[in-house]
């Protein structure tokens, strides 16, 4: 059975994370007024040592990197229930400015210019949506 940490290790590891500097968080969560710099050092080491709270500590990082993930796929979901919002809104330019981005973080908007006298472009950027 595995040992809980106690609620000082608990903060300290959940000050690690926020600082990322185990005697700053050694400070924030011990009786450390007192103690030299060097002494806390010390202790803040040794409870880096300790594999409860390095493994504490990894699950923290793991959560905070699960929470703040951001995907090609989970931002072309959110871009898509926003596309759909302005539609239900009666907003189109709202529904149209997100296929833009859509298109653009999917790599598939493309600009085209024209180099042919016969057939110029105007002097704006025409933008195609090149399906995949």
């Amino acid at each position: 059975m595995k040992k809980k940490l106690t609620i000082k290790q608990e903060g300290f590891c959940k000050d690690f994370i926020a600082t990322g500097n185990a005697s700053e968080a050694y400070r924030r969560n011990y009786n450390a007024g007192k103690m030299l710099p060097d002494s806390v050092t010390n202790k803040a080491y040794e409870l880096m040592q300790n594999v409860g709270v390095t493994s504490r500590i990894q699950k923290l990082q793991v959560i905070l990197q699960k929470k703040f993930e951001v995907t090609v796929e989970s931002l072309t979901k959110e871009l898509e229930e926003d596309r759909q919002l302005a539609r239900d809104l009666g907003q189109p330019g709202a529904a149209i400015a997100a296929i833009g981005v859509k298109a653009r973080i999917h790599g598939l908007d493309k600009q085209v210019m024209s180099n042919d006298p016969e057939n110029p472009m105007p002097a704006t950027i025409q933008v195609e949506i090149i399906k995949k």
